[in-house]
């Protein structure tokens, strides 16, 4: 792909080679985009960094706040996140409940509308630098940025030690513009990656979705299983995410919409989440039985968007019992999901 094609990308930076006195060395990963964008790559830019994990409306309202102010200012948008968690280096027992894969998070973030993105590989080099070695070393001199936005909740440095005064201080004596950004508050509450997590380990899909601006999605393959679901009379698709680390919803059944990798087309469906109880089960499965679907399923890949949450997972006296709630929940599913999903991801979502 020719580089004056290229617009959006991203890069993982080596940090070891700062230490050793070497420029870094960049792999950049390039999307199609306009044939002008290569004569905006030399522009300083403003830039705004983070996780951004599942790319959620507070996300979304930050990086608006980046591209009008970059506007403004003339200088390109560009938006720093990381390949891993930092808090898998700092923290190695620790394992992440993601609301979003790599992957799905450059989608999204394309989405908004920034002009670019760089994705920093997190490592223990990088964890060592202060806020201000960090600004100067990787924002200054590999980037360019000149205009700084920080999240109402952002730290970053060392031990995240530093606040937003001491970004000040330092943007002033590197030439960086240090500014803070709105937080977007709902119902006197921040949306955050936090509080999206804790919605869906609630099993609140509806909930989540607001804050996500869509609902919440698990993409994966469609494998083998029991078929216990087609004894009761709702034959299933097995999924087995894609990304062991990305959160799965509570337990229960639920109200949502199936997408074939291999098909434009969108099925209501009912999940239902759990260890099958009334079975004995022991292991967790997520189970999606497609209204109207006819076919074979299997090793084919699916994308699961979660609209409403049924009901918990039950233990049921019998199998003829659990049959019965299934047809129940079937029923109440199809009238949840007669209308299309009204949630859209917007550049300037406020």
């Amino acid at each position: 792909m020719a580089w004056s094609k290229c617009r959006f990308f991203i890069a993982k930076v080596h940090f070891s080679a700062l230490f050793l006195g070497i420029f870094p060395i960049f792999y950049y990963l390039c999307a199609a985009m306009s044939e002008s964008s290569l004569h905006t790559s030399s522009l300083p830019a403003a830039a705004t960094i983070g996780f951004f994990d599942g790319v959620h409306r507070g996300h979304q309202y930050l990086i608006s706040q980046l591209c009008r102010v970059a506007g403004e200012r003339g200088l390109r948008s560009l938006v720093v996140t990381f390949a891993n968690h930092p808090r898998q280096i700092v923290s190695t027992d620790w394992q992440p409940q993601l609301l979003s894969t790599p992957e799905e998070k450059l989608q999204l973030l394309q989405q908004t509308g920034v002009g670019s993105v760089e994705v920093l590989t997190f490592n223990r080099q990088l964890a060592s630098l202060s806020a201000r070695e960090f600004m100067q070393q990787v924002l200054l001199q590999q980037l360019g940025v000149r205009l700084l936005l920080i999240g109402y909740d952002n730290r970053f440095g060392h031990n995240r030690e530093e606040g937003f005064a001491d970004y000040v201080r330092h943007g002033r004596e590197l030439g960086i513009e240090v500014v803070q950004a709105q937080p977007l508050i709902e119902s006197g509450v921040g949306i955050s990656s936090s509080l999206v997590r804790r919605q869906l380990s609630e099993g609140d899909v509806a909930a989540a979705a607001r804050c996500l601006g869509r609902p919440y999605q698990l993409s994966g393959n469609v494998v083998g299983g029991e078929h216990i679901g087609r004894h009761l009379g709702f034959p299933t698709a097995n999924l087995q995410p894609d990304h062991a680390q990305k959160l799965v919803p509570a337990t229960g059944a639920y109200a949502v919409r199936v997408r074939l990798a291999d098909d434009s087309r969108e099925w209501p469906a009912m999940m239902n989440i759990g260890t099958r109880p009334t079975f004995e089960g022991s292991h967790q499965t997520l189970e999606a039985h497609l209204f109207g679907f006819e076919g074979n399923l299997y090793d084919r890949r699916i994308t699961v968007s979660f609209e409403a949450r049924l009901r918990g997972e039950l233990r049921f006296p019998s199998a003829e019992a659990l049959a019965a709630q299934l047809r129940q929940d079937a029923l109440q599913a199809q009238q949840l999901l007669q209308s299309p999903s009204s949630f859209t991801l917007t550049s300037n979502s406020e």
